[in-house]
């Protein structure tokens, strides 16, 4: 606990407070840093939404949310209640204007202008200009002000413009916080460390001795109560255009000068700016899509993906990309980024595949070595590396696992990812959040592919429940010689 600094004293107003993502995310991290020592006594957590709810009851459906969605042994009764007593609530339709804000003004009537104001949106994208507009009619922008925006920050560059011209409109690029969870997880940040504080590592990070890199984020899970939503996105919108393109540029940028937000904000926006273009003509052979179909998930049945929607789709729940950084580091190195739902395992990982050795001394050519960066779950990294086989009394190699676990002090599990986040807005620390220019960066990029899919340039194809995608993605990493990671292992 000696670890963690206290904040200085906050409101933090949350729109969409009676929403899954407040319930099953964000009061639970609140509560674990107010656990650590990090929130002082005067904050403030103030829930806002259309549901008629008295404060007491929506402390009740706070304390059975941090109930249900944490640990038994990181919850104690009196820290509980301390918790609570920190929450407000007020019944407020936020996209309107009507005399349901003076019940949130008035909370506000007395406070101190230069205490931090976060405003948090956790409600549908659309509405966030409307909210800004309100919040500065009702004069609740201060200079100490942030607001922070949930993703998707447009579904596409039209959207996304319209989307941050609203929220820039009242709010300066300063006070603006794009949030993305995954740049919260601590094994995504630990992509920095290891490349920049090892020289080893550092030293071989290039095309000179990379082969090709991975990105996967898989899960078992379907899309289940999320359909009517997930049919509006997709793989390519839900995770590759934001979370993974944003691990892509921490692996392929260029040194920061320094971790200051801008600094590392400016490497990642280069690489952005560095992606090939993926034309409606490359689409084709850069990039596959795929619906599950039904299958089999730990021994259990499930339904295929049209199943759940209970109507026709062209919605893929698999994306499979293969990009290009265009820059001398990465000079003709392939980029695969992955993600699918109903995968035969959980698993997010960066797999770096080094050049094998120019050598015959061996007689066969040895294995290529492997980095593994394991973001969830068993955090760890992982180094394939070929020894001689202690079985046999030739001279034959075969491969090792150097392997760690990432682990927490005191084997306590790691930090959710909104922790660090909710309070780095406290903070003013962007470094951990997006920039507007990196979004725009990101949508030029996915759009053309978007369209390629959209005018099925590129065919569907299907994979079952329980597999790991079709066999298309296989296809694509074999032109280049390559193998998805699983089937090495």
């Amino acid at each position: 606990m000696e670890h963690f600094q206290q904040v200085e004293p906050f409101d933090y107003v949350i729109f969409g407070a009676t929403g899954d993502l407040t319930m099953r995310k964000l009061l639970p991290a609140l509560y674990n840093r107010l656990r650590l020592g990090q929130i002082p006594d005067d904050a403030r957590i103030i829930g806002a939404a259309r549901t008629e709810l008295s404060r007491e009851a929506y402390v009740a459906r706070a304390r059975e949310a941090l109930e249900r969605f944490l640990p038994s042994d990181v919850l104690s009764p009196g820290l509980v209640d301390r918790f609570l007593a920190r929450l407000d609530y007020v019944t407020l339709d936020s996209s309107r204007q009507s005399e349901q804000w003076d019940s949130l003004t008035s909370l506000f009537a007395k406070a101190q202008p230069d205490r931090v104001r976060v405003f948090y949106f956790a409600t549908a994208p659309q509405l966030y200009g409307s909210i800004c507009e309100n919040l500065h009619q009702y004069g609740l922008i201060t200079a100490n002000s942030r607001v922070v925006l949930e993703k998707p920050i447009g579904t596409d560059m039209a959207t996304a413009t319209a989307i941050n011209d609203g929220v820039g409109q009242y709010f300066p690029e300063k006070q603006i916080y794009r949030i993305d969870h995954y740049l919260g997880k601590e094994t995504v940040q630990n992509v920095l460390a290891l490349r920049f504080a090892n020289p080893l590592i550092n030293a071989a990070w290039s095309a000179e001795h990379i082969e090709s890199v991975q990105i996967t984020a898989a899960e078992t899970v379907g899309v289940e109560g999320r359909a009517a939503y997930y049919d509006t996105s997709g793989a390519l919108r839900d995770m590759i255009q934001n979370h993974l393109l944003q691990v892509l540029c921490l692996v392929a940028m260029e040194a920061p000068d320094s971790l200051e937000a801008d600094a590392v904000r400016n490497a990642k926006l280069a690489v952005l700016n560095a992606l090939r273009p993926i034309t409606e003509a490359s689409a084709a052979t850069e990039t596959v899509r795929a619906q599950y179909t039904a299958g089999v998930i730990g021994g259990e049945n499930v339904p295929g993906y049209l199943e759940e929607l209970s109507t026709p789709s062209s919605t893929e729940t698999f994306a499979a990309v293969r990009a290009w950084v265009d820059t001398p580091r990465w000079k003709n190195v392939p980029f695969y980024i992955r993600t699918a739902k109903r995968s035969a395992r959980k698993v997010s990982e960066i797999v770096v595949t080094f050049r094998p050795a120019a050598t015959t001394m061996f007689g066969a050519a040895p294995a290529s070595n492997r980095l593994v960066l394991r973001i969830q779950p068993n955090e760890g990294v992982e180094l394939r590396l070929n020894v001689k086989n202690p079985a046999l009394d030739v001279f034959n190699l075969h491969t090792a696992d150097l392997d760690t676990s990432i682990r927490m002090e005191g084997g306590m599990p790691f930090p959710d990812s909104y922790e660090r986040l909710l309070l780095d807005a406290v903070r003013g620390d962007p470094v951990l959040f997006i920039r507007r220019d990196e979004v725009e960066a990101a949508w030029r990029w996915a759009e053309p592919v978007l369209d390629a899919w959209k005018h099925n340039k590129v065919p569907m194809q299907t994979y079952s429940a329980g597999s790991y995608g079709p066999e298309q993605a296989t296809r694509l990493l074999a032109e280049h010689g390559d193998t998805w990671h699983e089937a090495s292992e």
